[in-house]
């Protein structure tokens, strides 16, 4: 099988073409002029040189394929301009969707995100059944893969092979970036995590994450959207897990919601306004974080053989990676 990815030199995108590599799929990999292709060493497969915000580039490299991956996403908490993000997420997930079903490529697995779903303050356990709409969706992020995901659906319903995954929260080795997820490590590794919110995740290992991708080619159901993630924890018990691998010690502070807005909404202004960098903390993740994003992967369990395992040797190859690479002592 010969498989068009998407994201390959991003975090999830790399395991996921390990993965694909591992299996024997022959690999078609989109690249930017600019990307770093670290994350591609040691993985066999043709790079072609393409981005999402330009989606005439990527129709070359569809000639010939039977399936296409689609991981790439804009995954950014702040953004000076969010329509770049719009272009990316929506505009060119859409029209690979549409230079696929021309180019009679059968199956699409697109890589969506837990962002779309709705989670409650409550800590309320959701799942792909929990209703949903644009309304819920907080920040830019969320409402472009809202969106994007949307199209993957419509897509669905008009015949496409289209299986839509949705990682919670991925740890693990190689996030050079790193994702919004891997700076709270490296927060936490050069001490820089003083106090935490009350709030929750769902962690999961992205080698499993990988893992699904592969399972979702041969046994996904097309139009169907399914949860991939771990363990349910709130960020204390995340924080402490990381001081029990490290030794350094976890954070004892809870600051409220409104001291961690009213920080976010000066690093915003400061730094990300005045000085132009992306600012430590934002309003976006202020407002996600009074949600606790708690989610159940017994749907993908039971219909392409997703497992949930323990988060503890993820959260240790991520704490490894980070330090043997640079990112921490």
């Amino acid at each position: 099988m010969r498989v068009f990815l998407t994201g390959a030199t991003g975090f999830v995108g790399h395991h996921v073409a390990k993965a694909l590599a591992a299996e024997g799929a022959g690999l078609r990999l989109l690249t930017r002029k600019t990307s770093n292709l670290a994350n591609l060493e040691g993985i066999r497969g043709e790079s072609v040189i393409g981005d999402l915000s330009d989606p005439a580039s990527l129709k070359p490299a569809l000639e010939g394929c039977d399936a296409v991956v689609h991981v790439a996403a804009d995954y950014r908490l702040w953004i000076p301009d969010p329509a770049a993000m719009y272009r990316a997420n929506v505009d060119g997930t859409r029209e690979l969707l549409r230079m696929a079903r021309e180019a009679g490529i059968k199956r699409f697995v697109y890589t969506s995100s837990v962002a779309t779903m709705h989670f409650r303050t409550d800590g309320i356990v959701i799942n792909e059944d929990t209703p949903v709409s644009i309304a819920d969706m907080v920040g830019h992020y969320k409402r472009s893969k809202f969106l994007a995901e949307q199209e993957a659906i419509a897509a669905a319903r008009g015949g496409q092979q289209v299986i839509i995954l949705n990682p919670t929260t991925p740890i693990g080795s190689n996030d050079r970036k790193p994702t919004p997820t891997g700076r709270i490590f490296v927060d936490f590794l050069n001490s820089k995590f003083p106090a935490y919110v009350d709030t929750g995740l769902n962690l999961v290992d992205v080698s499993e994450v990988a893992r699904a991708h592969v399972l979702a080619l041969t046994k996904g159901t097309p139009g169907r959207r399914y949860i991939l993630g771990g363990e349910n924890l709130t960020l204390k018990q995340i924080l402490d897990k990381m001081a029990a691998i490290t030794g350094i010690p976890s954070p004892t502070v809870k600051i409220p919601f409104v001291v961690a807005a009213t920080y976010a909404f000066f690093e915003e202004w400061i730094t990300g306004r005045i000085r132009g960098k992306e600012p430590r903390a934002t309003l976006e993740e202020v407002r996600m974080g009074r949600k606790k994003m708690y989610a159940s992967s017994a749907h993908a369990q039971q219909e392409i053989g997703f497992r949930v395992v323990p988060v503890y040797p993820a959260m240790r190859a991520a704490i490894d990676w980070f330090r043997s690479n640079g990112y921490a002592p």
